[in-house]
């Protein structure tokens, strides 16, 4: 059986390391972490992730700021707050919880946060430095960041001459996959819905990322043995077995089929999904060090 990659214990340690360095920056006389979450509308689950940033935020010892905006707030009123939040030296993170009301263009509102200040990593400065492996100063989607590190805990920091497969291409997750494991010396295959004889392709890799956004779509056969598998799909599905109306979490990865195979296996829940907060918290920090003037800290 696959050892299962504990992405709760990783995100903790990640989380009191930064609770460490904010301590540090402190004791420097510099300005502490500052984190703004920006919602607008009443999306059940996006207030779900805006609480547990804010909290997670406040138990860093950041100085966390939250603007909730009613769903009828104008592209201008939202463009005019990140403004005065750039211009903020008490904030160094800008969070734009996404999805936005539809009558707000939400590639407009990212581009316009501070590049220095993009911590979700979704600005084109930042997209550009990682993919140029600029990644001194780039900040970098928290999602894959997480990924890589849960990567680098079962196989190390060089990952010279690996084969790894990430199937899926989105902007969030699949393309800064890719690039971070090229960064770390991989050779890199990124696959998607039209990729022809997925499973064999698949079954290549030494490292394996699921990011598709559907339910158990990996299959045990497609894993290559002693291969670590990294799961980001969070997808709900019915579980008629608990009771009537009932659901249960799984990945992209057919978990059970798969940790028969693999070398190393993320599950769902408790895999990825711990890392993206604790990752954002990374980034925080790592842009109140650079404001300071001060090396950016590593994790």
């Amino acid at each position: 059986m696959a050892e299962v990659i504990d992405g709760k214990s990783v995100a903790e340690d990640v989380v009191s390391k930064v609770k460490a360095l904010t301590s540090e920056l402190s004791a420097k006389g510099a300005t502490r972490p500052g984190l703004a979450v920006v919602i607008v509308g009443e999306d059940p689950a996006s207030q779900v992730y805006v609480a547990s940033k804010s909290r997670t935020a406040k138990e860093c010892g950041f100085h966390s700021v939250q603007h909730t905006l009613p769903a009828d707030t104008t592209e201008e009123q939202l463009l005019k707050i990140i403004g005065d939040l750039n211009a903020d030296k008490s904030i160094h993170g800008i969070l734009v919880q996404l999805p936005l009301p539809g009558h707000i263009d939400s590639g407009k509102v990212i581009q316009t946060i501070a590049p220095e200040k993009d911590v979700d990593g979704f600005h084109f400065i930042n997209v550009g430095k990682l993919g140029t492996g600029e990644l001194e100063t780039a900040f970098v989607p928290c999602t894959p960041a997480g990924s890589m590190l849960l990567i680098e805990r079962v196989r190390g920091k060089d990952l010279s001459g690996l084969n790894a497969v990430v199937v899926g291409r989105s902007n969030i997750v699949g393309k800064p996959m890719a690039n971070l494991l090229l960064a770390a010396n991989c050779t890199v295959t990124i696959a998607h819905s039209r990729t022809k004889d997925l499973p064999a392709l698949a079954s290549t890799a030494d490292i394996l990322v699921a990011a598709v956004g559907r339910p158990e779509m990996v299959k045990g056969d497609w894993v290559k043995p002693g291969a670590t598998v990294i799961d980001v799909g969070i997808n709900r599905i019915p579980a008629p077995e608990k009771g009537e109306g009932k659901s249960r979490l799984v990945g992209d990865v057919a978990y059970a089929e798969a940790a028969k195979v693999a070398g190393a296996i993320t599950p769902v829940p408790g895999g990825v999904g711990p890392m993206t907060i604790a990752m954002l918290m990374a980034n925080t920090v790592a842009s109140a060090y650079l404001a300071a003037g001060l090396k950016r800290p590593s994790f």
